[in-house]
């Protein structure tokens, strides 16, 4: 490659796409609207803690992980790792559900766990082998069905359901309903058995950051704090000019400031209705699933330990989980400091306020750990997403965009083409690059 690209929008996907183009040899200038790239992958700090954009976790074993940030990511991220499975909690009683294959010492524990039989149990590890001799294209083709449809044909029973998956992945799909489509189960539940879950010791920013170390070191110009007003092709009025590769109708991008860019192709990577406002696409999905992340200190001195494993809420959706994030990362807080975050579902929290969340936290946490007080819990934050993801009901994905949809040389890059995830957003920005470089 020898053109000129432009890539529009430097979060996950964006970013990846940005680096395998000027990797390839073309001359990339990325723009970016924020202050600093990531896109919905971000950390802040406040009062010494370390908190993301929400509850976000990295899948170790995600193909695309490896692919776009080194085998040895999980060691260049000082990634700190979750115990596997979970704690399932209600009042007066908490009790482990671990994966005995990846976790042995917690075999015994989650043998003796009453909140789900035993035919399930072994249901569990069946399900387990059966996808894990899938090959990767077998995965979000063929007939769908909804999580909890899925569940049913397969044979597992109410309370399973119910006391472990709802609140399990309601944090991993925000839709404890386990109305969305059964392929984002089955993809996370390998990749779950396969791998490790975790979080960079200096918080989940620190992603997005090593993708765009990768493309500067590749010679892309970053620019951020620069919106992009509109994308223009021939087709929609402009004057075809001379590239590298001959004549080609070619690009212009406007930013906001009014300034314009000629280019040969642009990679429109920013969130979908951004994209789709870009580009006209109207298969571009913009009903988004919100969440409402709060961050939560106990008191100086205080511990709080779990096994490194996430509450589950059985019997209350709100919070529908609670995360031991400085257990998990010491990092997120200071020394002498405990650091929880928790999680809300659905529209009613975006609109709660904070103290009436930190204070279902705290009737929750003195209900699960019986004669323990919970009153000096501080919330550090609140975190109100309103498009954490784009919603995943049975059959979106055979919808999706494809990166080549809008005319020209303008392709698209972000998770909304592939699936809602980190392994989406970097699978797509790969193939966004390959698309872009026809027309350099």
């Amino acid at each position: 490659m020898n053109g000129d690209a432009t890539v529009v929008g430097g979060g996950l996907a964006g970013l990846v796409a940005a680096a395998r183009l000027a990797e390839a040899g073309a001359d990339v200038t990325l723009y970016e609207r924020r202050p600093a790239v990531g896109g919905r992958v971000r950390t802040e700090t406040v009062d010494g803690f370390t908190l993301d954009r929400g509850f976000q976790v990295l899948f170790s074993s995600y193909p695309a992980v490896e692919r776009e940030l080194g085998p040895d990511a999980a060691d260049a991220l000082n990634l700190r790792t979750f115990a596997p499975g979970a704690t399932i909690c209600r009042p007066g009683s908490r009790s482990v559900l671990s994966d005995p294959l990846r976790d042995p010492r917690a075999a015994l524990a989650s043998l003796l766990n009453d909140e789900v039989s035993f035919s399930d149990k072994l249901r569990t590890l069946a399900l387990r082998h059966d996808l894990a001799e899938r090959d990767e294209s077998d995965f979000f083709a063929g007939p769908d069905a909804s999580i909890r449809e899925y569940l049913s044909d397969w044979g597992f029973a109410d309370d399973y359901v119910e006391n472990f998956v709802e609140p399990f992945y309601g944090g991993i799909t925000l839709d404890r309903s386990l109305s969305t489509s059964k392929h984002v189960f089955e993809y996370t539940f390998r990749a779950m058995s396969r791998g490790a879950i975790g979080v960079p010791a200096e918080g989940m920013a620190a992603v997005p950051e090593a993708l765009a170390a990768r493309a500067r070191e590749a010679g892309v110009a970053i620019e951020t704090g620069e919106d992009v007003a509109s994308v223009r092709t021939a087709g929609q009025g402009r004057i075809p000019f001379r590239t590298g590769r001959g004549d080609a109708e070619g690009a212009t991008v406007e930013l906001a400031d009014g300034s314009t860019r000629e280019t040969d192709a642009v990679v429109v990577a920013t969130a979908p209705p951004e994209a789709r406002r870009l580009t006209g696409v109207e298969s571009i999905p913009t009903e988004g699933v919100p969440n409402v992340t709060g961050w939560y200190a106990l008191p100086a001195g205080e511990s709080f330990e779990t096994g490194k494993r996430i509450l589950l809420n059985a019997a209350d959706g709100s919070p529908n989980a609670v995360v031991p994030m400085s257990e998990v990362a010491p990092e997120y807080a200071p020394d002498d400091r405990a650091l929880l975050a928790a999680t809300f579902l659905g529209e009613a929290p975006l609109d709660r306020p904070a103290a009436g969340l930190r204070d279902d936290v705290r009737d929750a946490l003195e209900a699960w750990f019986p004669g323990r007080d919970f009153d000096g819990l501080e919330t550090v934050d609140t975190h109100r997403v309103r498009f954490a993801q784009f919603a995943q009901p049975p059959g979106v994905h055979a919808d999706l965009p494809d990166p080549d949809d809008p005319e020209g040389p303008v392709v698209l890059a972000g998770d909304y083409t592939e699936w809602s995830s980190i392994q989406g957003a970097l699978e797509s920005g790969r193939t966004a690059a390959s698309a872009a470089g026809k027309y350099l």
